[in-house]
């Protein structure tokens, strides 16, 4: 069983009174990717214009807007990379949006021999337990904020030699599914999948134990179709795109302002 990937192309229709270009491109950071799969549907209904989605860590999806990647709009797990394009100009003005929170658990395969998932990240110090996924802290906000959690729980240090790290979260929860981690930190979004509850079992890491995962979006100075992809930003501002990723278990944000 085969659940992640770094990147996907999704065809998507934005819901919008505006007329638009019959495609839009968009960075997201890889916890969106079943959300914005189910939303592709919803998308298609109400107008087919197709937006190809590019799935990655939001590091390198920012470095690589930064160097000029023409996409139309950007989704990223962590609000200050939106922020900085913002500040230097290369957002179009005003169109910050802090869409969700994330939220981070702890998940474990149904296999013999692993820990209860009752004693909380203690897990992580059981001897049965080889190797430790997370996505890279230094350009994935779900991998920073792993490795805040294992600190607020005094094991980092005894388990950061365990750690294998992954170049997002997606590919993080594929090591720990495909059997390549023994468990992992992963997206709450990525947890909730079917598939995902049926190989195994997880648990919520309280808040309070790493900083919040704001996410935020912008539109983009360099993309070809500003139109769409405001459109594209207003559908996940709206009752329907909400919905969605109140399914996946992020937290929502109380007003559509930044």
């Amino acid at each position: 069983m085969k659940l992640f990937g770094c990147a996907i192309v999704l065809a998507v229709a934005c819901g919008s009174g505006f007329a638009q270009a019959e495609e839009i491109t968009v960075a997201a950071a890889s916890d969106l990717s079943f959300a914005f799969k189910e939303a592709a549907s919803q998308f298609e209904r109400q107008t087919g214009t197709r937006a190809k989605i590019t799935l990655g860590s939001s590091g390198n999806l920012f470095s690589q807007i930064q160097n000029g990647a023409p996409f139309d709009a950007y989704f990223s797990a962590d609000v200050r990379y939106p922020q900085k394009l913002e500040e230097s100009g290369q957002a179009v003005p005003g169109s910050l949006y802090r869409y969700a929170i994330g939220r981070l658990v702890l998940w474990v395969p149904n296999r013999a021999g692993l820990p209860s998932l009752r004693q909380g990240l203690q897990a992580l110090l059981d001897p049965a337990v080889k190797k430790i996924a997370i996505a890279n802290p230094k350009h994935a906000p779900y991998g920073r904020a792993a490795v805040e959690a294992m600190r607020h729980a005094g094991v980092y240090e005894a388990v950061k030699g365990k750690l294998v790290q992954g170049e997002n979260i997606s590919q993080a929860a594929q090591f720990v599914e495909s059997g390549a981690a023994d468990t992992g930190l992963i997206a709450l979004s990525l947890a909730m999948v079917p598939a995902m509850q049926q190989a195994g079992q997880y648990w919520e890491i309280p808040q309070e134990a790493y900083p919040p995962i704001e996410q935020g979006a912008v539109v983009l100075k360099n993309g070809r179709n500003r139109e769409g992809a405001q459109a594209f930003l207003s559908f996940l501002q709206q009752r329907e795109g909400r919905e969605i990723l109140r399914r996946y278990g992020f937290v929502l944000p109380d007003a559509a302002q930044p």
